[in-house]
């Protein structure tokens, strides 16, 4: 009896595990692209792409982050350049990070430099 009572237990602990996970799966895309100004030196683009990266050890609620230049032989990209893209699991985690200090003191960081900006933020469906 005591071994069905066990494995009764370690199932609701799986289940409420499975269930847990699937919970966190929900994530949150902010995509952010940027045109830098024409004048804007390769120094400048660059400590705006350090300063992006150094949000995520900055800010707690960003889960992960990742960038990129443009590659796409289409020619659509509007002179958009960088494309990065953060990783949150709740508006609420986005909405934390859109005023966190460190994330304004990055927006001085890119004034200078940026000529247009796109953000799109997105639920991941799969």
């Amino acid at each position: 009896m005591k071994k069905i009572i066990l494995l009764g237990l370690l199932a609701c602990v799986c289940v409420t595990a499975v269930y847990a996970q699937k919970s966190t799966d929900k994530l949150l895309r902010h995509v952010v692209l940027f045109k830098f100004k024409a004048d804007a030196s390769a120094a400048g683009v660059k400590s705006v792409e350090d300063a992006f990266m150094a949000l995520k050890g900055k800010i707690s609620t960003i889960k992960d982050v990742e960038w990129g230049l443009n590659s796409s032989p289409e020619k659509l990209n509007e002179g958009l350049t960088h494309c990065f893209f953060v990783t949150f699991t709740s508006n609420k985690d986005r909405d934390d990070y859109l005023v966190n200090p460190a994330h304004l003191a990055f927006v001085e960081v890119l004034k200078p430099y940026l000529d247009k900006v796109v953000v799109v933020d997105y639920w991941v469906k799969k």
